[in-house]
Formats: C-alpha cells, sequence, structure tokens
C-alpha cells in the first residue's frame, strides 16, 4: 500500500513514513439502493488502500457514511471512480468544508461529579488547565497529579472524558485541535470512585472551561 517500504528480504530497510495532510472538506453519499450496502463497503475498503488522503467514517447522529478529501475534484474523481469502475450509483450531498475548533487563551477550571443512588455512588472531582498551543501541534495531555490525589488506574477516565467533547467540538460541533490539558489536582473516594465517575467530571470540566475562554472556528486551507 501507498507507504510500504519493498526491500530485500535479506536487506531489510525501512524508509521514512510519509505524513499526509488531514482532509479538508467532506461529502455524504449514500447508495441508491439497501442492496448495494455491501457493496459500497468493499469499494471504499478498496479506495482508501490506495490513497491514504481519503477518508471515511459512518455520522452518529445520521448514520449517513461521510467521505472526506483534499478538495472537491478529489472527491468527484472518487466518486467518478465508484460508478466506472464499481458500477455504483450513489447520491452525494453538498460539499462541507472541515472546520476546526480550538481556544484562545489559558484557564483553569474545577468541576465535582458526584451520584448517589440507592447502591454505590460515583465520585470524581477534578481541576484542569486548558491552555492552546502553536497551530499544527495537535492534542497533549499532561498528568500532573501528585500524593495520590487521584489514582494512576483513574487517569484514563479523565483523558478519555476532555476527548470525548473535543470530538465533538464545543462551539460549533467540530473537532478541537491544538490544544493543551493539564491534570493539576483532584480528589477521589475510596469506594464511589471509578475511571467512569472521572471521565464525567472532566468531560464537564473541560466543556466548562473551554466556554469560559474565547473559541476560535478555523477554516482549513483550501
Amino acid at each position: 500500500y501507498t507507504g510500504d517500504t519493498l526491500c530485500d528480504r535479506d536487506n531489510s530497510i525501512i524508509l521514512e513514513s510519509i505524513n499526509f495532510p488531514e482532509p479538508v472538506i467532506s461529502v455524504a453519499i449514500e447508495p441508491k439502493t439497501k442492496a448495494e450496502q455491501d457493496k459500497l463497503s468493499d469499494c471504499l475498503v478498496k479506495l482508501l488502500q490506495e490513497d491514504p488522503t481519503f477518508r471515511v467514517r459512518v455520522d452518529p447522529d445520521t448514520n449517513q457514511t461521510v467521505i472526506s478529501g483534499m478538495g472537491e475534484l478529489h472527491l468527484e474523481i472518487l466518486v467518478d471512480r465508484m460508478r466506472r469502475e464499481f458500477s455504483l450509483d450513489v447520491d452525494v450531498s453538498k460539499p462541507q468544508v472541515a472546520f476546526k475548533e480550538t481556544i484562545t487563551k489559558e484557564v483553569e477550571h474545577e468541576n465535582k461529579y458526584v451520584k448517589q443512588s440507592g447502591g454505590r455512588g460515583q465520585y470524581g472531582h477534578v481541576v484542569i488547565k486548558v491552555m492552546p498551543r502553536e497551530p499544527g501541534s495537535g492534542f497533549e495531555f499532561v498528568n500532573k497529579i501528585v500524593g495520590g490525589a487521584i489514582p494512576k488506574e483513574f487517569i484514563p477516565g479523565v483523558e478519555k472524558g476532555i476527548e470525548t467533547v473535543s470530538d465533538g467540538g464545543i462551539l460549533a460541533g467540530f473537532p478541537m485541535i491544538d490544544y493543551k490539558v493539564t491534570i493539576l489536582d483532584g480528589l477521589h473516594h475510596d469506594v464511589d470512585s471509578s475511571v467512569l465517575a472521572f471521565e464525567l467530571a472532566s468531560r464537564a470540566c473541560f466543556k466548562e472551561a473551554c466556554t469560559k475562554v474565547t473559541l476560535k472556528l478555523l477554516e482549513p486551507f483550501m
């Protein structure tokens, strides 16, 4: 596949991998008939193997198949190949630009998640700092917990909660990029704390922190 290295079996050489840019435009596609759904899946797998700049996902809200590429012409060629090479007749939505979101200022925030029911409860308390990073630097998560305020087995829940919010965006529903989150402090309960409790606490904390500062919508370079 694209990016693989071919070499002599007895003289193994692995060339440096290629860093491909993120897609900038998306369309939703749908086969004309349900009978062609499996055919579409096979077609997309083959196109993905050939083209590393081509992406496919299923929208969790609409259940639509969304394809993304480097521009309108790129997607037009891919759809044309579906029709010519795979005999697939698909409906195509209007292109939607893949915006991103980011924050512009540093902020600290804390949140406590407490839920008590008849049995075991849920307890998670986090203090985080959110700050912007340089364009193109991506997401960074830093754990600065000391003294066991939050046991290390609960830290993955904190990171997951943040990423869950980030993937769906806050300002307009687009993924967030180029920011850093540091877990500074928190508290746990010997009985009621869990990975889920800290995931829910960090999810709310991150969302509230971001709404306290200016969020910016970024349009990708076309």
